[in-house]
Parts: structure tokens; C-alpha cells; sequence
């Protein structure tokens, strides 16, 4: 193989390669006349031309951003088949192009006349003679990999060129963002990206073997495949960390795929985010099971400070609704349905135990409409019925838990004395605002146990008192003659029912073997009717207490098809660094999925300390491996030590360049930028990522820190590429 020969064949591919983004751009010139004439239909001035103006930008634009999204290696594969059955090559690429003449210039990966292009091995060719990867710089060629599948039916010599696409691939350096895998993908990950789009798949294995990246391809094949049903419905994409969602978060926008809502598991209810970990005690108690009865009893507590009585002097009539005839009437309310959907009964229903009080003859003469209309203009009743029944918000209920008695109260029988106080050192003296990851399945549990609060009218956002004064049930007071009740001339909104319409038609969960009992219970409610595809390996997981995490799992996906899928690949690490962790595996005894280390570099992992200066022994790893690779360092740490390493990071002037700034060292809370090549991380946060070194500081800390810390260890030391090192 010469460089002419390379040299040649990389020009005869560009000529190609030039083709196609001329065409490309002329897609993108018809994408925006199309858009002009929507804006034109739109001055027709009638509902018809607004209607097609609407229609015609939305396809307009839609088509844009997918011809924007596909510049990033738009040409990557080409196959030339047996020459009796096409002497034409066949080309490959992010998106599906036509010529002029509408005859296919460009194959979309996903499309099934591109599935031969990841299945065809040299075992079974499938009439492919040669699979070509094209390797792009912007839109410049810049090399070829071939693989010859079918030596016999080369009859015209083409030239076999390059190392192979997949080793190339592997041993580049990394960034701070997972990049797609089209151009690679091999014939195992292929099966289950195209697998069955109803129910529930599941892609497992061992770490390395690219489970989330094939999850990913797979939710823009199922885009390809069915877009009407999945953009209309949504995809949702769950991953462990907000680390972990920019890692991922250009793949699909690099597949030309944008309709995806990508979310941490401390966003996942809309509107909350929360990016902090409890300690692991405090996660296990929130995340078992039995906090779904927790949350129920919370739901149907009195609000603290509430009144418990109230007393009334009524035309000869002493009224009283004290503690234990309240007590009837909240419990006669529940019994109806969610707490905040009552509210519009709660007049009515203070009304009527009242009435009944009524014995005066002066009194029941004026009759029932009077008694209603004279107590709703009563500024007593009013500010008594406010205070009684407010419309709760999830974190408003969820911050009585830090109440000691409360908490007793609602945890008797499920949590054990240990348990709440742990709970109530989490809780006590935060704000609403201030929530753990751990917290929001809570609050999602605690929405869907009290209803919508009822949406407000304008006048009763300037009156807080209007919501109730005006939330007598329209129907339950019509009478016979049909009469009009509106005492104050205010409307009352019915409650909304937001709560039940959070349903997506696709739900991808990434790290799934990390998932409580209560994020399970979350996730589900956003996939009732919805296919899956689920990430995992339960080597790796986090949760002490698989049984009840399974219990859950089933639950979310009860009467739902399951196609699985197991990778046995590993492309991420080295033989050298897999060995190392596999070995520690087998130590300790976890039940892990080993897959085969592909790729070997030679250097095998280096042991350090016991030292007896932590700070120097940690910079000199760090400034060691930062200086031999040209990718991503991260350098793992315990919990409790992750704001000591930080600070320490931004003080090493041989870091300047790589490290975060001073600020974002220090404060755990300030993410890092996409541009910083070295970071500090828990181990937790590195779930799903991968980096070319990693320095592990005091592994047996990490080990130590929780109940699955081996597991977290574990996962620790699969994360690098090329360099590993443990400092003690």
C-alpha cells in the first residue's frame, strides 16, 4: 500500500464527498423557500393560509436544523457489493439525500438498506465485498479504513486500505462529550438498535461495551422509523447526573435528531432540579419502597397550624365545627379523591355540617340560600375555610417532614427510630428550595397524592380568599330552577389535570441498576403507555437492596413486551487496565459481566502509596498522566473529600489551562466547562462516563463510603482509556 495509492483513493472519495454537500446545500436553499412561502400563505389574512403558513415553516424548519445537525461527518461509509448485483457503490451517512434527478445519493444509516453495512461480517459478507469507513475533518476526507468481507468476489481488486475503522476509533482522545458511534457500529450493537419498537428493550453488559451509545442510536432509529408517534409523544431520555446528560447531550443533535428531552434524575419532574446527593444512609431510606406509604399518610395530614376549630353565633344559633367533627369532614374529603382536587368541595361541604347546627326558628326561616349567601360574605367563615383546606404544593407538604412529631406520626410502623432520624437531619432547618436528587421522587409521589392545586382565575390571583369563595361545586348547588350561584360574581376554575398527561411515547433509562424503588415509581409515571429501552448492569449498581428495586422495575413495566439484548465487547479500556479491574471484582466478590478487552496498549495500571503526603502524591499522578495523554484526566475522589481535592487542583500552576476555575474547583455545586481536560469527581458522578487517565484518591475511602461501595469502586477504576492510577 502506497501513499499514492491512499492519496488517490482519498481524492476519489472527496469528489464525492463534494457532491453531495453541494446537493446539501441545495436542500437547505429549497428548506428556506419553503419557509418564505409559509410566511407568504400567512398574508392571506384568513384561517386556511395561517393554518398551511404554520405547517409549512414548522416542516421548513424542522428540516433545517436536521441538514444543519448533519455537517459533522455527513459521508462515513461506503459499500461496494458483488459486482453481478450493483457495480455501483452504495455511500452512507447521517441523513438520507436525493439527487436532482430524486435517486438516492445518500443512504440514512438507519434506513434498512444501510442495516447490511453494520451486520456484514467476513463470516456472512451479505454480498458485500468491501465496507469502507471515510473518516472526515469539517467536510474534507482526511483517510479511508477498509474491511474486505468477501475475498472471492473481489474480482475487480479493489484496494484494501488503513487499520480498521473500529482500532482508529478507539484509540483517538477523548473530550468532555460522547460522540456517535455511527460510522462503527458493530453487528451486535446493530441488532439492538433495530430491535422491535413496541415494549421494552433492554441492552446489558459489562463496563466499555458502549451500552449507552447504542441506546442513544436507538432512539434516533425509532425517530426514523415511526417520527409522527414519537415526536408527537416525546422521547425521554433519563440519565444518573447532570455530568452525565452534557456528556451525552450532542449524540442525537450530531444524528440530526433534536425532539428529545433529556433529563437527570434531579429534573425529571418538570419545573425541579436538584443536582446534590444525600449522603448514601439518608438515599437508602428515601429511595425504599416504603416511602410511597409515607408519602400517602404526609398527604393526608392536617396542615401544620391549621385551625381545629371555629365557632360562629348565627340568628339565635351558637355553630361549632370543633376538632373531632373537623376531623369526620377531612376524613369524608379524602374519601372523595386527592387532597388539592377537593377544594372546590370544601365550602360546600362547611357549609352543609353547619347548617345542620341551624335549630332557631329565626334562622331556618331564612333558608338554606340565605345561610349560604350570608356565611360567603363572612369574613370569619372565609379566612377559617382558607386555613383549613389550603391548596398544597408537593414541596410545601414535603417541607413538614421536618417536623419531629409529624414525621413519628407518619412513619409509625414503616421507619424504624434510626431511619427518621436520619431523615430528620436531612430535612430539618432546609429550605423548599433545597432539594437532594434523593428528594424529588418524593416530591413526584407527593404531587400525585395530592392532585393539581386548582388552577387560579385573575381575580382570584389578587385575592387569596376568592379561591375559596368562589369554590362552592356549580353543580351540587343548582337547583331545580337552575338558579346561578355566584355569590361574589367570581368564577372558580375547575382543577386542572396536568398530573396525568406527563406520558412519553419512548423512555430511555441509562445506569437503570442505580435506580430506588421511588425513582422507578417516578420514571414509570412518565411511561405508561410508552416502549422502552433500558440501559444496565447490575454489577454496577449502586442500590443495596435489588430485590425491592426490581418489585419496582416490574411494576413500571407490568404487561409491556421485553426484547433484551447482552454486548460482550469491550471497546473503552485497555486489556491492561480491564484486567486490573476485573481482578478487583473477582476480590471482592461482586457478580460482575466481564467482556472482552479488544484493544491493548501495554502499560499496565500504576499502584501508588501508602504515601505519606496525599496532596503531593495526588499532583504529581495528576500532572503525570495530564502530560501523557491529550484527552480528558478525571481524578476521583471520596465524597467527603471532593471540595479538598478541588481546591487543591486550583492551586497547581501546572494545571492552569486544564483544571476548573478557582471558583468551580472549589464550589462542588458550579459544574465544569466543556473546555476543562481535568475534573474532580465521586464516584457516583462518574456513572456512564469515560476518560483517557483516571487517578483514583484513596480507593478504600470510595469502597467504604456506602453499603454497594465496592460496586462504585468498581465502576471507578472502568472508566479510563488508557492511563489508571490509585493513590492510598
Amino acid at each position: 500500500m502506497t501513499d499514492e495509492l491512499v492519496e488517490q483513493e482519498i481524492a476519489r472519495e472527496q469528489e464525492f464527498v463534494d457532491r453531495v454537500h453541494r446537493q446539501l446545500a441545495d436542500a437547505g436553499r429549497a428548506a428556506q423557500q419553503l419557509a418564505l412561502e409559509g410566511h407568504e400563505r400567512g398574508r392571506l389574512g384568513h384561517e386556511g393560509g395561517l393554518v398551511e403558513r404554520d405547517a409549512m415553516v414548522f416542516q421548513a424548519a424542522k428540516r433545517l436544523a436536521q441538514l444543519d445537525a448533519a455537517h459533522e461527518g455527513l459521508v462515513f461509509g461506503r459499500l461496494d457489493l458483488r459486482p453481478e448485483l450493483d457495480p455501483d457503490p452504495r455511500y452512507v451517512g447521517r441523513i438520507g439525500l436525493r439527487d436532482d434527478n430524486r435517486d438516492s445519493l445518500l443512504i440514512d444509516w438507519r434506513a434498512p438498506a444501510a442495516a447490511v453495512f453494520y451486520q456484514a461480517t467476513a463470516a456472512e459478507p451479505k454480498d458485500v465485498v468491501r465496507r469502507r469507513v471515510l473518516r472526515s475533518a469539517g467536510t474534507t476526507v482526511v483517510g479511508v479504513e477498509d474491511e474486505l468481507l468477501d475475498a472471492e468476489a473481489n474480482t475487480d481488486d479493489l484496494p484494501i486500505l488503513g487499520e480498521g475503522a473500529l482500532m482508529a476509533q478507539l484509540s483517538r482522545a477523548r473530550d468532555r462529550t460522547m460522540h456517535s458511534i455511527v460510522a462503527t457500529i458493530q453487528a451486535e450493537q446493530d441488532k439492538a438498535i433495530r430491535a422491535p419498537s413496541k415494549g421494552v428493550t433492554t441492552i446489558s453488559g459489562g463496563p466499555g461495551v458502549g451500552k449507552t451509545v447504542v441506546a442513544l442510536h436507538r432512539a434516533a432509529y425509532l425517530l426514523y422509523t415511526d417520527r409522527r408517534r414519537y415526536e408527537s409523544g416525546g422521547v425521554l431520555v433519563v440519565g444518573p447526573s447532570g455530568v452525565f446528560m452534557r456528556y451525552i447531550e450532542r449524540v442525537l443533535p450530531s444524528l440530526g435528531e433534536t425532539a428529545i428531552a433529556l433529563r437527570s434524575l434531579g429534573e425529571v419532574v418538570d419545573g425541579v432540579r436538584a443536582t446534590r446527593h444525600d449522603e448514601p444512609a439518608v438515599a437508602d431510606v428515601k429511595g425504599s419502597a416504603r416511602m410511597t406509604e409515607v408519602m400517602r399518610r404526609v398527604a393526608r395530614q392536617q396542615a401544620p397550624e391549621s385551625p381545629t376549630e371555629f365557632r360562629l353565633f348565627w340568628y339565635d344559633n351558637a355553630l361549632l365545627l370543633d376538632r373531632g367533627r373537623l376531623g369526620q369532614l377531612r376524613r369524608q374529603l379524602m374519601g372523595q379523591g386527592r387532597r388539592n382536587q377537593q377544594v372546590p368541595r370544601v365550602a360546600r361541604t362547611l357549609l352543609d355540617a353547619l347548617w345542620r347546627q341551624v335549630r332557631s326558628e329565626r334562622g331556618r326561616d331564612r333558608g338554606r340560600e340565605y345561610f349560604d349567601d350570608d356565611l360567603l360574605g363572612n369574613d370569619d367563615f372565609l379566612d377559617f375555610a382558607v386555613a383549613w383546606w389550603p391548596p398544597l404544593a408537593a414541596p410545601q407538604v414535603l417541607s413538614w417532614m421536618g417536623s419531629p412529631e409529624l414525621l413519628a406520626r407518619v412513619g409509625e410502623g414503616v421507619l424504624n427510630a434510626e431511619e427518621q432520624r436520619l431523615l430528620l437531619k436531612s430535612w430539618s432547618g432546609r429550605k423548599t428550595s433545597d432539594l437532594s436528587i434523593q428528594d424529588i421522587p418524593l416530591l413526584d409521589e407527593l404531587r400525585y397524592a395530592l392532585g393539581d392545586v386548582p388552577a387560579k382565575t385573575d381575580d382570584e390571583r389578587d385575592d387569596p380568599l376568592a379561591a375559596i369563595e368562589g369554590a362552592v361545586d356549580m353543580q351540587e348547588l343548582m337547583t331545580a330552577s337552575d338558579r346561578e350561584y355566584a355569590p361574589t360574581g367570581r368564577a372558580w376554575t375547575a382543577p386542572t389535570h396536568s398530573i396525568e398527561d406527563d406520558g412519553f411515547a419512548h423512555v430511555l433509562i441509562d445506569e437503570a441498576q442505580d435506580l430506588t424503588p421511588m425513582q422507578w415509581r417516578m420514571v414509570g409515571r412518565r411511561g405508561r403507555t410508552a416502549s422502552w429501552t433500558i440501559v444496565g448492569d447490575p454489577a454496577q449498581s449502586s442500590w443495596p437492596v435489588p430485590a425491592e428495586s426490581a418489585a419496582a422495575r416490574a411494576e413500571a413495566l407490568a404487561g409491556k413486551a421485553l426484547h433484551e439484548f447482552h454486548l460482550s465487547t469491550n471497546y473503552r479500556n485497555s486489556s491492561e487496565i480491564y484486567a486490573f479491574a476485573a481482578a478487583y471484582a473477582e476480590r471482592v466478590g461482586l457478580q460482575a459481566d466481564l467482556p472482552t478487552a479488544v484493544r491493548s496498549t501495554g502499560v499496565e495500571p500504576r499502584v501508588v502509596g501508602p504515601v505519606p503526603d496525599l496532596e503531593a502524591a495526588v499532583r504529581e499522578a495528576v500532572v503525570e498522566v495530564a502530560g501523557e495523554v491529550g484527552g480528558t484526566v478525571g481524578v476521583v475522589v471520596p465524597v467527603a473529600r471532593r471540595s479538598e481535592v478541588n481546591a487543591w487542583l486550583a492551586s497547581w500552576p501546572e494545571l492552569a489551562d486544564d483544571a476548573p476555575s478557582a471558583r468551580a474547583a472549589i464550589d462542588s455545586s458550579v459544574a465544569p466547562s466543556g473546555e476543562d481536560r481535568v475534573v474532580v469527581l465521586t464516584g457516583l458522578d462518574t456513572k456512564g462516563l469515560e476518560f483517557d487517565a483516571i487517578v483514583v484518591v484513596r480507593p478504600q475511602e470510595i469502597e467504604d463510603e456506602s453499603a454497594t461501595g465496592r460496586a462504585t469502586l468498581y465502576v471507578v477504576l472502568t472508566r479510563a482509556t488508557q492511563l489508571l492510577t490509585t493513590v492510598s
